[in-house]
């Protein structure tokens, strides 16, 4: 066995033995997806999502203390206070002894137990507790909003992803063709049946489609580097995509029809958000008119002291007393605070409203657009298709003429180019039909 042998063993050995070599392959495992798994992958992982639902936890949490707003709350107290020395006062009685009626106790422990209860709130709390159960809805539908957005986002990065993928099988195949030519013309020019600029010609088109290539692995790459980072892979990891680019079914419903654009309006999350903003904006618009009405709160509480400041006379020992009562409060003037929330409310009403009409709008012209862009798009296929079979007949043709010795290498080539480009129109024509598919998709407001 040769010294070189058995480095070569020693090396495969030392590898095996690694403690990053399991780590290594099973870095390298593939991950095979589907558009369907790539998307609920990115849905669950997704930073952007779960930002918004915490919003919405949090919107909720608000909403539940502004219910909570008419019920009682209860409270305990304790103290102790020390006082410096004074002069007991008392009176003397019949009976030879004195009454104290304020003796002298430094040491002073208080406790109390109290409850307050507002009973009428002139609509307050109501109003409030449904400002923030709308703006609860409008944070749930803005996490549907961000769903069908990172729904187009991982959709568009797989089909770069396959277009890239796709491209690359095309020039993979292109170039392998152009190998087998140029290793016959190498053969055809050793016997002297074409000159050497022939032979020059095709190596020259061999290292542009080189460059291609390599062009298209980079694209490749950082396509799968961005869906990588939509549906949370590591960035070392290898991902197949197992959707073609093949073309989709036909829609059902005509491009162009009203229907559509009605059902968009109607599904659309950023439309139902603003309408639960308006919704908010109304009931704080009550809320902030009440403030200058009456409201009513039921009291009272138990009071637990050393001595008890509210019995007569004054004791140094632990007694008891408690009270009840209703209390009437009447904001009636406040110098203008509560026409000023209210204007201010009504000013976000004005806005939103102007909002969802602009909204509407772009949701009408959207819709309308991507039909036409996945009409077009469609059609583009087509023609590509039949350009392909068109281009592929007339290399085969060249191609037998060549071989006959009646065409040139510059024809061969030319024929060469030609199917190429129309393969790789096809295949971004493909992949434009799919993301028309997926936009149409986002501008009706989700998956159908």
């Amino acid at each position: 066995m040769t010294r070189s042998t058995l480095a070569t063993i020693a090396t495969v050995a030392l590898v095996a033995a690694s403690p990053f070599s399991s780590a290594a392959s099973a870095q390298t495992a593939p991950i095979r997806l589907s558009l369907n798994e790539a998307i609920t992958r990115g849905l669950e992982n997704s930073h952007r999502l779960s930002e918004i639902k915490a919003r919405e936890d949090g919107a909720r949490a608000a909403a539940h203390t502004a219910s909570l707003g008419d019920k009682p709350t209860f409270n305990a107290s304790g103290s102790y206070l020390r006082t410096n020395h004074v002069t007991e006062f008392s009176f003397p009685q019949p009976n030879g002894t004195r009454l104290v009626v304020y003796p002298d106790v430094p040491d002073n422990f208080a406790s109390r137990v109290s409850f307050q209860w507002p009973i009428f709130t002139s609509g307050r709390v109501d109003a409030l507790e449904r400002a923030a159960d709308a703006e609860a809805a409008a944070i749930a539908s803005e996490v549907n909003a961000a769903r069908a957005d990172l729904r187009l986002e991982i959709s568009r990065a797989y089909w770069a992803s396959v277009t890239a993928r796709e491209t690359l099988r095309v020039l993979e195949e292109s170039a392998a063709r152009v190998e087998a030519q140029l290793k016959d013309a190498r053969q055809r020019f050793e016997v002297g049946l074409i000159p050497p600029n022939e032979v020059s010609s095709l190596e020259a088109q061999r290292a542009r489609e080189r460059a291609q290539l390599i062009e298209a692995s980079n694209l490749l790459e950082s396509a799968l580097i961005d869906l990588r980072r939509l549906i949370g892979a590591p960035i070392e990891a290898v991902i197949e995509t197992t959707d073609t680019i093949d073309v989709p079914q036909a829609p059902s419903v005509p491009a162009g029809s009203d229907d559509l654009v009605a059902t968009a309006l109607k599904d659309r999350p950023e439309l139902k958000a603003l309408d639960w903003r308006i919704t908010a904006a109304e009931a704080r618009q009550r809320a902030a008119g009440s403030l200058t009405k009456p409201t009513i709160n039921l009291m009272g509480g138990v009071d637990y002291a050393n001595p008890n400041p509210r019995l007569f006379p004054r004791k140094a020992e632990w007694q008891e007393s408690w009270d009840v009562g209703v209390a009437v409060n009447w904001n009636f003037f406040d110098f203008g605070r509560a026409k000023a929330q209210q204007a201010e409310a009504a000013a976000a009403i004005k806005a939103t409203r102007e909002r969802i009409a602009e909204v509407e709008s772009l949701v009408s012209a959207d819709v309308r657009q991507r039909l036409m862009d996945r009409a077009s798009a469609r059609a583009v296929v087509d023609a590509s298709d039949a350009a392909v079979k068109s281009a592929v007949e007339a290399r085969r043709v060249v191609g037998d003429r060549f071989a006959a010795g009646v065409a040139t290498s510059t024809d061969v080539i030319v024929a060469q180019v030609a199917q190429l480009e129309v393969e790789l129109a096809r295949t971004r024509a493909l992949a434009n039909l799919r993301l028309a598919e997926a936009r149409l998709e986002r501008s009706m407001g989700g998956p159908r």
